[in-house]
Protein backbone atom coordinates (compact mmCIF):
# COMPACT_ATOMS: atom_id res chain seq x y z
CA UNK A 1 0.00 0.00 0.00
CA UNK A 2 1.69 3.47 -0.64
CA UNK A 3 2.13 5.73 1.88
CA UNK A 4 -0.24 8.83 0.85
CA UNK A 5 1.02 12.25 2.48
CA UNK A 6 -2.09 14.03 1.37
CA UNK A 7 -6.14 13.44 1.01
CA UNK A 8 -5.13 14.56 -2.76
CA UNK A 9 -2.58 11.86 -3.61
CA UNK A 10 -4.63 9.61 -2.17
CA UNK A 11 -7.81 10.77 -4.45
CA UNK A 12 -5.48 10.80 -7.50
CA UNK A 13 -4.18 7.57 -6.61
CA UNK A 14 -7.39 6.38 -6.39
CA UNK A 15 -8.46 8.05 -10.04
CA UNK A 16 -6.00 6.19 -11.40
CA UNK A 17 -7.08 2.83 -10.50
CA UNK A 18 -10.62 3.60 -11.81
CA UNK A 19 -8.94 4.73 -14.74
CA UNK A 20 -7.19 2.15 -15.85
CA UNK A 21 -9.31 -0.53 -14.90
CA UNK A 22 -11.93 1.40 -17.34
CA UNK A 23 -8.87 1.25 -19.93
CA UNK A 24 -8.74 -2.11 -19.67
CA UNK A 25 -12.35 -2.69 -20.42
CA UNK A 26 -11.95 -0.26 -23.42
CA UNK A 27 -9.04 -1.81 -24.58
CA UNK A 28 -10.78 -5.18 -24.38
CA UNK A 29 -13.74 -4.47 -26.70
CA UNK A 30 -12.73 -4.91 -30.53
CA UNK A 31 -13.23 -1.96 -32.54
CA UNK A 32 -15.03 -3.29 -34.37
CA UNK A 33 -17.67 -3.29 -31.70
CA UNK A 34 -17.06 0.33 -30.56
CA UNK A 35 -20.51 1.09 -32.56
CA UNK A 36 -22.55 -1.60 -30.52
CA UNK A 37 -25.16 -0.35 -28.47
CA UNK A 38 -27.63 -2.81 -26.23
CA UNK A 39 -30.64 -1.17 -27.51
CA UNK A 40 -31.21 2.09 -29.44
CA UNK A 41 -32.31 4.25 -26.71
CA UNK A 42 -28.93 4.40 -25.57
CA UNK A 43 -25.00 4.95 -26.21
CA UNK A 44 -23.06 2.95 -27.96
CA UNK A 45 -19.45 1.72 -26.90
CA UNK A 46 -18.19 4.99 -28.52
CA UNK A 47 -20.44 7.45 -27.06
CA UNK A 48 -19.66 5.92 -23.65
CA UNK A 49 -16.22 6.37 -23.68
CA UNK A 50 -16.65 10.05 -25.40
CA UNK A 51 -19.30 10.64 -22.45
CA UNK A 52 -17.26 9.75 -20.14
CA UNK A 53 -14.07 12.03 -21.05
CA UNK A 54 -16.67 14.33 -21.42
CA UNK A 55 -17.56 14.26 -18.13
CA UNK A 56 -13.66 14.12 -16.84
CA UNK A 57 -12.70 17.12 -19.03
CA UNK A 58 -15.60 19.28 -17.56
CA UNK A 59 -15.07 18.39 -14.12
CA UNK A 60 -11.02 18.87 -14.32
CA UNK A 61 -11.73 22.48 -15.99
CA UNK A 62 -14.28 23.65 -13.09
CA UNK A 63 -12.54 21.75 -9.96
CA UNK A 64 -9.52 23.18 -10.92
CA UNK A 65 -10.57 27.08 -11.51
CA UNK A 66 -10.35 29.51 -8.47
CA UNK A 67 -14.10 30.39 -9.00
CA UNK A 68 -15.82 27.01 -9.63
CA UNK A 69 -19.35 27.40 -11.06
CA UNK A 70 -21.28 23.72 -12.05
CA UNK A 71 -23.98 26.77 -13.17
CA UNK A 72 -21.81 29.08 -14.81
CA UNK A 73 -23.66 27.70 -18.18
CA UNK A 74 -26.48 25.35 -19.28
CA UNK A 75 -24.83 21.50 -18.61
CA UNK A 76 -24.34 20.95 -22.86
CA UNK A 77 -22.73 23.98 -22.94
CA UNK A 78 -20.35 23.58 -20.33
CA UNK A 79 -19.58 20.24 -21.77
CA UNK A 80 -18.75 21.83 -24.77
CA UNK A 81 -16.76 23.95 -23.40
CA UNK A 82 -14.19 21.61 -21.90
CA UNK A 83 -14.64 18.72 -24.01
CA UNK A 84 -13.89 19.56 -27.56
CA UNK A 85 -10.99 16.49 -27.60
CA UNK A 86 -13.71 13.83 -26.57
CA UNK A 87 -15.73 14.50 -29.50
CA UNK A 88 -12.96 14.81 -32.00
CA UNK A 89 -11.91 11.55 -30.84
CA UNK A 90 -14.13 8.51 -32.42
CA UNK A 91 -11.49 5.83 -33.18
CA UNK A 92 -10.79 3.15 -30.19
CA UNK A 93 -6.45 3.99 -30.57
CA UNK A 94 -7.97 7.85 -30.69
CA UNK A 95 -9.91 7.48 -27.52
CA UNK A 96 -7.48 4.62 -25.90
CA UNK A 97 -4.74 7.45 -26.13
CA UNK A 98 -7.34 10.62 -24.86
CA UNK A 99 -8.43 8.65 -22.06
CA UNK A 100 -4.36 8.29 -20.72
CA UNK A 101 -3.39 11.88 -21.62
CA UNK A 102 -6.37 13.38 -19.90
CA UNK A 103 -5.97 11.65 -16.74
CA UNK A 104 -2.59 12.79 -17.06
CA UNK A 105 -3.32 16.63 -17.41
CA UNK A 106 -6.09 16.03 -14.89
CA UNK A 107 -3.56 14.72 -12.45
CA UNK A 108 -1.13 18.07 -13.51
CA UNK A 109 -4.00 20.60 -12.94
CA UNK A 110 -5.67 19.32 -9.58
CA UNK A 111 -2.31 19.09 -8.27
CA UNK A 112 -1.38 22.74 -9.36
CA UNK A 113 -4.74 23.69 -8.19
CA UNK A 114 -3.75 22.09 -4.43
CA UNK A 115 -5.20 20.17 -2.10
CA UNK A 116 -6.72 22.93 -0.38
CA UNK A 117 -8.30 24.88 -3.05
CA UNK A 118 -10.38 20.99 -2.91
CA UNK A 119 -11.96 22.16 0.02
CA UNK A 120 -13.73 25.36 -0.98
CA UNK A 121 -17.03 25.44 -1.53
CA UNK A 122 -18.51 25.97 -5.09
CA UNK A 123 -21.80 26.02 -6.78
CA UNK A 124 -23.29 22.51 -7.52
CA UNK A 125 -25.64 21.61 -10.15
CA UNK A 126 -28.71 21.84 -7.80
CA UNK A 127 -27.89 25.40 -7.06
CA UNK A 128 -26.36 24.28 -3.58
CA UNK A 129 -22.89 24.66 -1.80
CA UNK A 130 -20.44 21.59 -1.59
CA UNK A 131 -16.83 21.34 -1.05
CA UNK A 132 -14.81 20.85 -4.58
CA UNK A 133 -13.55 17.42 -3.33
CA UNK A 134 -17.04 15.94 -2.77
CA UNK A 135 -18.44 17.00 -6.39
CA UNK A 136 -14.99 15.21 -7.45
CA UNK A 137 -15.32 11.95 -5.65
CA UNK A 138 -18.82 12.45 -7.46
CA UNK A 139 -17.03 12.26 -10.83
CA UNK A 140 -15.29 9.25 -10.29
CA UNK A 141 -17.82 7.27 -9.06
CA UNK A 142 -19.70 8.18 -12.54
CA UNK A 143 -16.53 7.15 -14.33
CA UNK A 144 -16.68 3.67 -12.27
CA UNK A 145 -20.43 3.74 -13.04
CA UNK A 146 -19.90 3.75 -16.68
CA UNK A 147 -16.65 1.28 -16.64
CA UNK A 148 -19.51 -1.09 -15.24
CA UNK A 149 -22.10 -0.55 -17.82
CA UNK A 150 -18.88 -1.32 -20.45
CA UNK A 151 -18.64 -4.44 -18.70
CA UNK A 152 -22.06 -5.23 -19.28
CA UNK A 153 -22.02 -4.05 -22.94
CA UNK A 154 -19.40 -6.68 -23.37
CA UNK A 155 -21.19 -9.56 -21.64
CA UNK A 156 -23.91 -8.91 -24.08
CA UNK A 157 -21.25 -9.26 -26.85
CA UNK A 158 -20.24 -12.24 -25.77
CA UNK A 159 -16.76 -10.84 -24.24
CA UNK A 160 -15.58 -11.31 -20.94
CA UNK A 161 -14.62 -8.56 -19.41
CA UNK A 162 -11.11 -7.77 -18.33
CA UNK A 163 -11.50 -7.26 -14.67
CA UNK A 164 -13.16 -10.66 -14.97
CA UNK A 165 -9.88 -12.38 -16.81
CA UNK A 166 -8.06 -10.32 -14.30
CA UNK A 167 -9.42 -11.87 -11.33
CA UNK A 168 -9.63 -15.89 -13.25
CA UNK A 169 -5.58 -15.53 -13.71
CA UNK A 170 -6.14 -14.54 -17.53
Amino acid sequence: MPEFVSLLDETIEGWWDVRNGLIAEVNNIPAAKFGFRPVPQVRSVREMVQHILEIAMMMTGELTRPDTNLRRAPWPQLLRRYAGPAYRATTKAQLLKLLKSQMQDAERRFRAAGELALFQFHTRFDGKQGTKYAWWHHGIAQEEYHRGQLATYQRLMGIVPALTKRIQGG
